[in-house]
């Protein structure tokens, strides 16, 4: 290693630029539900299409793709955020899978071994960047802090999803309703109870993930296990082509950006 190079990279992931992800906003939510949904069926379509063994492959191809696209715009931009959420939503929805099916382990401790890991990231998130807000996302380490954060909350909410409409033998549609009423236990605290905004919107993040599968496996699942046998392929289609006139319509307004500096960053340690 050349000298120099260590504090070279540390300078660069820690040096502030623009905010690298979006304002929350109603079409937030929107989008993300979708994006739930469409990687949860788009991953279900994929490994009963080809080799199991090939379509995780592939998913962690495209998702290292796309975070690698995102991570060099250096900045928000539409299009390139929601492709790695969808990448990493059928890549965890993947991961999660995988510990299921291929070694299987129960849902109940697929669940706890991801809720875990999502633990670990925010400990280690909080402890080294002093926050967890995603108005702060403005350098390559907090931005990698939210990645990994995301991928853990998609991987948790696949395994929590599968746990209540299997082992607990719920079903799609009441798992969603379920779900549905849960998601609204943040908004109403944030609203109403002057919840902390970091805490509710990861909160409500997390729910999202169950939410969205379950809608997806219920809309594409054969009508014998309780879906209405749409078929994961028109899922994926339908809610793609929402996904993209929606992205669409961010990229022209900019109505997401966020604006305003991020708070400050704190120098690297020597």
């Amino acid at each position: 290693m050349e000298p120099g190079t260590g504090g070279w990279l540390r300078t660069w992931l820690t040096t502030a630029g623009a905010l690298r992800v979006p304002e929350i906003t109603v079409l937030f939510w929107v989008i993300k539900g979708l994006s739930t949904a469409m990687g949860e069926a788009t991953s279900d379509f994929m490994v009963h299409n080809m080799a199991p063994a090939l379509a995780v492959v592939l998913g962690f191809i495209a998702f290292l793709i796309a975070l690698l696209i995102q991570f060099r715009q250096g900045r928000y931009v539409a299009w390139a955020y929601w492709f790695a959420v969808v990448m990493v939503g059928t890549f965890g929805t993947m991961a999660a899978d995988v510990l299921h099916v291929g070694l299987g382990v129960p849902y109940t401790v697929s669940t706890l071994i991801y809720a875990v890991a999502l633990v670990a990231v925010f400990v280690a998130w909080g402890r080294t960047e002093r926050t967890l807000s995603i108005h702060s996302i403005d350098t390559p380490r907090r931005e990698a802090f939210y990645w990994a954060a995301v991928v853990a909350t998609f991987a948790m909410g696949t395994a929590l999803g599968d746990l209540t409409a299997y082992t607990a033998h719920l079903g799609y549609f009441t798992s969603t309703f379920l779900f549905a009423g849960v998601i609204l236990i943040p908004a109403f605290g944030f609203r109403f109870l002057r919840w902390d905004g970091v805490f509710s919107f990861w909160f409500a993040y997390v729910v999202t993930r169950p939410l969205g599968a379950s809608v997806a496996d219920g809309l594409g699942k054969p009508k014998i296990v309780s879906g209405l046998g749409l078929g994961d392929g028109w899922v994926v289609l339908i809610f793609g082509v929402l996904i993209v006139v929606l992205v669409a319509y961010l990229a022209v307004t900019r109505i997401d950006v966020q604006d305003g500096p991020a708070r400050p960053v704190r120098p690297p340690v020597p």
